[in-house]
């Protein structure tokens, strides 16, 4: 894929949003994984209006995209964005949140929604 540089204004909107901890983590958790709200609640330990917000925002801004399945709405990365050259290198450098997602796998609760 080819690095898009982007503006100025465009590269402090993507890092103002990622500065939140919980957008990194949910940014960190969909690296390589498709996740459920549910999941972010239980891994995130927070209501899902709040994660639903969160959400809102990293999707207004096309960094995330969302998939409806049946009655549940599943987040990727949104690797067409412009700026996922700039997540990507930003995540390189946060640790790696697989283990959370095990985590819930091993507790039964990976896709609790289904």
């Amino acid at each position: 894929m080819e690095k898009t540089v982007l503006s100025i204004k465009d590269a402090s909107q993507v890092l103002k949003l990622l500065g939140d901890q919980t957008r990194l983590t949910i940014m960190g958790l969909l690296k390589n994984n498709e996740c459920c709200v549910c999941e972010f609640v239980e891994i995130l330990d927070m209501s899902q209006p709040a994660i639903s917000q969160h959400l809102r925002k990293l999707r207004d801004a096309g960094l995330v995209k969302e998939q409806r399945k049946g009655h549940w709405m599943f987040y990727s990365l949104n690797q067409e964005d412009d700026s996922f050259s700039l997540i990507s290198e930003v995540l390189e450098h946060i640790p790696d949140q697989r283990e959370k997602l095990i985590q819930l796998e091993q507790s039964g609760k990976r896709i609790c929604c289904d």
